[in-house]
This record gives structure tokens, sequence and C-alpha cells, in this order.
């Protein structure tokens, strides 16, 4: 299967002689260590990151971070990598709703407070003929969520395998928002993490979380149907948020979409109040630490970034200074009104499909082309354009835009039809429209033949 544009390939090897020393792997570690993650001997969040004032972190004889004004967060990367135990999940029926590919476990999670934990998964795979390879998705629910069955059936149906995972230290028993607690959970997660910043940094719930995302990875990598080598990651709001830490700690995932999640969460977010209350220590500390601001740098897969124009947690500016950071390529779906939530909204968007099916590839879509790629935009004499190759034929493109100003969540968008300006083949063309009278922002959106969409960058003035 080819890709135009092609994907790049990542030669870990020889990355590693343009890291900075502390960055750089030890030979002992590094020949005991799966390939993919050889680049890390730990992932390692440097407080710089923060503060220009903060003193220089590295010592060149030492050869590794050290702490500054805030500490330094580290993922063990070589430990994180080895298949985390098993355990049956007694009292959850096999293939529930009837779907008997689809089956509870739990897995050995992150020691938390000095004691071994466990997370609950669902696992499905679909049939497949003796030898066959499947791709793996690993799903990361969002606040109020849990370990979602129906999740992984949705993959399953795509022909994908899927492990969905509780992040909370919950099995899927009880309500939405009030999951019943296991007695070998972790801490408690999404906005509870916010006052735990006086815990270990180990004990603190995203580096929690993280680590169950990478040991779920190293799980389903093992599973005789599984290719490891196609194995992507995709969660939901807070499971978004989670989906950015992760794609700059673990470099095995071959693809990343985070929906709704962003970082930046100090600048705009729905959490403003909640960082006022912290103080400017403690929120400069937890930012440090834990905003996806600062790991995000580190992704170097293939990422395609999910939101909505009036997304009540993670609005548009800082969902734009976020996919900024990769260094990898990204891809952008911004709707207008895009509803937030877990089920069909979160979940279901066909371009997270196509993105995958593309890059990690399963038997029905051999022949997919994925989605556009915007190849360049820009702004001019009050018009705006998007050039674009690849994918299906482009249908249509429209302009987005909003003339109110103040909270994004706030702001009311309009759209109207874009001129276009295709190749006779529609893979490739060039879109434009004139930017109304008093418009404060705008992007252009281009459809293609199947509904698909895919977003350039906003503007505003």
């Amino acid at each position: 299967m080819t890709f135009d544009p092609p994907l790049p390939s990542f030669d870990w090897a020889a990355r590693e002689n343009h890291l900075p020393p502390y960055l750089r792997p030890r030979r002992r570690w590094r020949d005991a260590c799966p390939a993919a993650l050889r680049r890390y001997r730990s992932v390692a969040l440097v407080a710089a990151l923060m503060a220009a004032s903060l003193p220089a972190l590295l010592s060149a004889a030492e050869g590794e971070p050290q702490a500054g004004r805030f500490g330094v967060a580290t993922f063990d990367l070589e430990r994180l990598a080895r298949v985390p135990e098993v355990f049956p999940a007694d009292g959850f029926q096999v293939g529930p709703e009837g779907d008997e590919r689809i089956r509870p476990l739990f897995f050995a999670g992150p020691e938390y407070q000095g004691r071994p934990t466990r997370v609950f998964a669902w696992y499905g795979a679909p049939a497949t003929p003796p030898g066959t390879k499947l791709p793996a998705m690993v799903l990361v629910h969002g606040g109020g969520g849990t370990a979602f069955e129906r999740w992984v059936k949705v993959w399953n149906d795509r022909g994908y395998a899927a492990i969905a995972i509780d992040l909370c230290g919950c099995v899927p028993r009880g309500t939405y928002g009030n999951w019943e607690r296991h007695a070998d959970g972790g801490p408690p997660g999404w906005d509870a993490a916010f006052g735990q910043v006086e815990e270990p940094l180990d004990d603190q719930w995203p580096h929690q979380a993280v680590s169950a995302i990478v040991l779920a990875h190293s799980l389903v990598r093992t599973f005789p149907e599984v290719d490891a080598g196609r194995v992507g990651l995709t969660g939901i709001s807070w499971g978004g948020y989670l989906t950015c830490l992760t794609a700059g700690v673990d470099p095995r995932f071959r693809l990343a979409v985070p929906v709704y999640g962003c970082g930046h969460l100090a600048d705009d977010s729905a959490w403003l109040a909640r960082f006022a209350e912290m103080g400017p220590e403690e929120a400069a500390r937890w930012s440090a630490w834990w905003d996806p601001a600062s790991w995000l740098p580190r992704a170097e897969m293939p990422m395609l970034w999910v939101n909505g124009t009036n997304d009540f947690a993670y609005p548009p500016g800082s969902w734009q200074r976020s996919y900024r950071l990769p260094k990898g390529p990204r891809t952008l779906c911004l709707r207008v009104r895009m509803p937030h939530g877990h089920g069909p909204a979160g979940e279901n968007p066909d371009e997270i499909r196509a993105f995958a099916d593309a890059i990690l590839g399963v038997p029905s879509s051999a022949a997919a082309p994925g989605l556009t790629t915007i190849t360049g935009q820009g702004t001019g004499e009050n018009q705006t354009w998007v050039t674009w190759r690849g994918g299906r034929p482009i249908r249509t493109a429209e302009l987005c835009f909003t003339a109110a100003s103040g909270r994004w969540q706030d702001r009311l968008w309009e759209t109207q039809p874009a001129t276009m300006h295709p190749a006779a083949d529609g893979t490739e063309g060039r879109a434009s429209a004139v930017i109304p009278a008093g418009a404060t922002a705008w992007y252009l959106n281009l459809i293609d033949d199947t509904g698909l969409v895919v977003s350039g960058e906003h503007a505003v003035r």
C-alpha cells in the first residue's frame, strides 16, 4: 500500500545523534529495550518549558536532567514497555450486548502510593482467518466516562482490534460520572487532578493515566491477532487531553487522534476558574508537568485533530496553539457547533476511521485514499484560500466565519459557499472565499464526495 504524500519513516537510531545528551539512551538500556522506544531512557519534562527565568537544568557531566524550580516529571518507558500481567474480570459478561468478540479483563497498572493497581478494560477483535494480523486502536474515555464496550464494537466493525480502558480506578457499573470504584484502582481523575499537585508526581492522575495507556499499548501489541506495528490511539475530551500527553510519551503509536482535547488549558479552557483558585504558583507547576503543550513537541506520529467551533472545554485558540506543536504531520477537522460528548458525537466521526484506514490499513479499505491534505493556505486582500491534494474528490468547500467577539464558546458561526478551482479529477485544487466585512475569525472547510471534512487553520483579526 502506498501513500501520497508518503508517510514519514521514523529512523529512531538515526535521530539519536540529533537529541540533546539527556535524552540519548544509554547503551546497556538500549540493547534491552524494544526498538521503537530506544530513543528515550525516560521521557523527561523539564520545568524550564514554563518560564524563561528558570535556571539551566542540564548537567553535562551526568547527561541527565536535574530538578529545577518545579522538578521533573518522567516516565520509565523501559518498565512500561513490559507486557503487564492480565487478570480475569469476574462478574462481567463476556460479549456484552450479544457481541461475543468483546471480553472483559484487568491488567496490572502502575504502582500508586506504593501499592500495585489493576486497570479494567474491554478488548475485542473481529474474526479473521488464521495468520491474519489486524491493526488495533487504544481508546481513551473522557470526563464522566469509563471503559465503553460499545466503542470497542465500533472499531471491531471497522475491521480493527480495540481496547478501551478505565483510567479512574473504576469498573463500568453504575451511572455516567458515578462509576463503581474497585479496590485496586488508582487515583480519581479529571478535575480532581488539579488538587493533586502536592502529591508525588508518579501518584498524580495524569501520570497514572498516561502510564496505564502505555501499558495497554504494550499489552495489545502482544495479542496474536494484532500487528504490533499498526496500533493507533484516540481519546475524547479529557481522553483527548490524555491522547496529547501520550503522543509525546510513547513513540510506538503510529497515529494519534485527540477529539476535542488539547493543551494550553491555563490560557483558555473550561478550567480557568480552577486555575485561578489554584493560584499562580500551583497553576504554573501543574501546567509545567501536565499541560499537553509541554509534551506535544515530542510527538512525531501523524495526528488528526477533531473539534467544534464552540466547544465548551477546548476552544479554538488553545486548540490551534496545541496542534502547531508536534513535529509530525497534522490534519484538522473543525466542524461548526460540533456537539461534545461520548457516543456518536465523539466516537463515530468518520474522519477518524478514514485517517486510521489510510495509515494503519484494513483489508476492506486497501484502496481507500484517506483524507485530503491541505498543502497551503493564506489570507490577503480580504480573501482567504487553501490548496489541497490527495484524498477523495472534493465535492464542495465552505467558508466558516464569525463576526462576534468575546468567549469562543458564545460566538455565532455562519457558513457560506466558497469558490473552488479543482483539477479535473477533484483530488487537487484551490478554494477561496471573500472574507465578510466585520468577520473576526474564519477558516475554510473542504468536504469530499463522502461527506468527510478537512479544515484549514482559523485566522483572526
